[in-house]
């Protein structure tokens, strides 16, 4: 078993879920947070699956993750 940070995002029209710590793209949606993590885990196999032990990040294990909202002129 191995522990991932996930990033779940709230939209208008649904939920997106991300791990931390993995090489590659892997994302996961749903309709509910529920759905979205469980898409997302089932995304996280599927690419360890399918690349092996390589595609953990583990020169830049993630030990927290914070989120701030900042103000930026654009």
């Amino acid at each position: 078993m191995t522990n991932f940070k996930i990033i779940v995002e709230k939209h208008s029209d649904g939920y997106v879920a991300y791990p931390l710590g993995l090489k590659g793209v892997v994302v996961g949606e749903g309709d509910t947070y529920e759905a979205a993590v469980t898409d997302v885990k089932s995304a996280i196999r599927f690419h360890l699956d399918t690349f092996g032990p390589d595609a953990l990040d583990a020169d830049s294990a993630v030990l927290e993750a914070y989120l701030t909202d900042e103000a930026i002129a654009v």
